[in-house]
Parts: C-alpha cells; sequence; structure tokens
C-alpha cells in the first residue's frame, strides 16, 4: 500500500495513534527570509505550475525549489531526497515512493533517521 493510501482515521486504529492538536503550534517561531534567489524563482515558476495544473509540475516548480531553500538555509546539516523508495515495513503497509523526504542527517547518498516525508507535494488550496 503507498503511504498517499492511509487515511488519518486509519493510521490511528492501526498504529494505535494518539493526535494532539495544538492551535498555533509555530506561532513562536520567527520567520526566515526567503533568499533572493528563491523569491525569483518563485515569482517566474508560479504561473506556469497553476497553468500546467498538475502535481508533478507544482512538485518541480513550487515545492522542490523552497525545499532547495530549506536545505541551504540548514547551511548543508540536513539532507534533501526526492522520489525515493521509503520502505520502513512493508508487512504494515509502510512502504512506497515519498514525493520529497528531509533528514536531519546531512549524509546525502542515503537516507538516516530522523526523517520528515512529504508523500504528496500539493497546493490545491493555494489558489
Amino acid at each position: 500500500m503507498a503511504y498517499s493510501d492511509f487515511k488519518l482515521q486509519e493510521l490511528v486504529k492501526i498504529f494505535a495513534l494518539s493526535l494532539q492538536e495544538t492551535p498555533d503550534y509555530f506561532g513562536t517561531i520567527q520567520p526566515v527570509a526567503p533568499s533572493d534567489h528563491l523569491s525569483l524563482t518563485l515569482q517566474r515558476n508560479l504561473n506556469l505550475a497553476v497553468s500546467i495544473n498538475t502535481e508533478k509540475a507544482r512538485s518541480e516548480l513550487i515545492i522542490a525549489p523552497v525545499l532547495l531553500e530549506v536545505k541551504q538555509q540548514f547551511d548543508g546539516q540536513i539532507s534533501l531526497f526526492s522520489g525515493i523508495d521509503f520502505t520502513v515495513d512493508s508487512q504494515q503497509g509502510l512502504n512506497g515512493v515519498c514525493d520529497f523526504l528531509i533528514s536531519r542527517s546531512p549524509e546525502q547518498l542515503f537516507v538516516q533517521a530522523p526523517v520528515l516525508t512529504l508523500v504528496e507535494a500539493a497546493l490545491r488550496n493555494l489558489w
């Protein structure tokens, strides 16, 4: 089963998770200004990504540049992967290809924990 096939209610049951909804979770985090390069890239790419109107276009033209900026902001102390197989436990359905994966490790040749996965890089609600 692909990661994107899971629904939140199923995950809570299957893995005995408890949800903690915290309003304004990132409210105390200070914003980081984007580089001039990212601002220009997004300015150039946004209309094209919206016009093409596919997940792939949004992923390549909007999400990837933002994640590259994050990697740059972290001065190489994180690694970034795109479109890789991330099988954790196939018997429990924890397998599939992630659109993007960020690891706290600077190791770029292979994935090391801890990781943040972005299963579906969709921006449908922004416009």
